[in-house]
């Protein structure tokens, strides 16, 4: 914790002195980061990060390391706008907002029916700001569940559909630093299992990730080009204390709030604490979770941790530990999470 807090300090006074430097300079390089949101017409939530980078290139098919570790720090080391005044607008709702000290908004609206499975929301720049006039308007993809959706699924996203290591630090920073949305692979068969978890486009996907921001675009590119079925991907701010710094659970009680009519799936990794979390949601919210599926990525089964659950475990839902992506799709398939469209 002592090497947290000293990080956190050195970024807040490296954060400070920047603002000090630019707070006279009109930023050259604008910009209104989209996060997505989701709800319904009776709630949405829209995020994002105002920062003043160029956006990161895209990652192409046989470029070296070089461009990929490039793109990687880059996304790290972003010049975050803090106090820019914003309007957000979805449907016939619009609502003000201020871009917090690492840059981040949050902001809740209400704006009556929607069209799913997706609709738009804009966020623009909400009057004159330090020599900026024109809106510099960003449009937000926003994730509406029809009414036909069963259910939604709420997955982790580290070693549970991407392999990444989080347990072996050197192993996980050479994952996140030299590899790019075309040359990381999901496990096998979880792209398939995921597909007909989501039944096209009807059943509603969220991905939740202790991640931070900086890695959203990688994300959305890897989702995209693995063809998982699209949703938003709520990560997080692993060193400020703002808006971008939420736990897990609150973003997925966040998830449960906005969409009350939906039961969900809920699938984690035992490598990291989502037995425990998932556990906290179930008692929570009782009747509205379908199944817990974790996938075993233990450096040592025996540990005991997730076991601590499981035997705890006085639920009626279904606790799955699963070798693998096969085992939660005979589970799910067993107890009918894997019809068709609409059934």
């Amino acid at each position: 914790m002592g090497a947290r807090r000293w990080i956190v300090a050195a970024e807040n006074a490296w954060d400070s002195a920047r603002a000090r430097r630019g707070a006279s300079r009109t930023p050259a390089h604008f910009r209104i980061e989209s996060y997505g949101g989701h709800g319904t017409g009776a709630g949405v939530v829209v995020r994002g990060r105002v920062v003043d980078d160029p956006p990161l290139s895209s990652a192409v098919e046989g470029e070296g390391v070089r461009a990929a570790v490039g793109r990687s720090v880059r996304a790290f080391l972003t010049d975050e706008l803090p106090g820019v005044p914003l309007r957000v607008r979805v449907g016939d709702a619009e609502a003000a907002a201020v871009s917090d000290g690492e840059g981040y908004f949050r902001v809740r609206l209400e704006p009556g029916p929607l069209a799913g499975p997706w609709a738009t929301a804009t966020v623009g720049l909400d009057g004159v700001h330090r020599g900026l006039t024109e809106p510099h308007t960003t449009e937000v993809r926003v994730r509406v569940p029809s009414q036909e959706a069963a259910f939604g699924v709420i997955s982790d996203v580290d070693d549970t559909i991407l392999e990444t290591g989080v347990q072996r630090i050197g192993r996980m920073l050479l994952h996140t630093f030299t590899g790019s949305a075309l040359t990381r692979t999901p496990f096998p068969g979880v792209v398939e299992l995921y597909r007909d978890l989501a039944r096209g486009d009807t059943n509603p996907v969220f991905y939740v990730s202790s991640s931070p921001w900086n890695l959203h675009a990688f994300l959305d590119a890897f989702l995209l080009h693995r063809g998982f079925p699209l949703g938003p991907v709520l990560l997080r701010d692993l060193l400020g204390t703002t808006e971008g710094r939420e736990e897990k659970h609150d973003r997925i009680r966040e998830v449960m709030q906005l969409h009350p009519d939906l039961p969900f799936v809920l699938v984690g990794d035992s490598g990291e604490r989502d037995p425990e979390v998932y556990a906290d949601i179930v008692r929570e919210h009782p009747g509205r979770v379908l199944a817990v599926y974790i996938r075993e990525t233990r450096l040592d089964p025996g540990d005991g941790r997730v076991e601590a659950v499981s035997d705890a475990w006085d639920h009626d839902v279904p606790f799955v530990l699963a070798a693998d992506s096969d085992a939660v799709r005979r589970h799910a398939e067993s107890i009918g999470l894997l019809g068709h469209a609409g059934g």
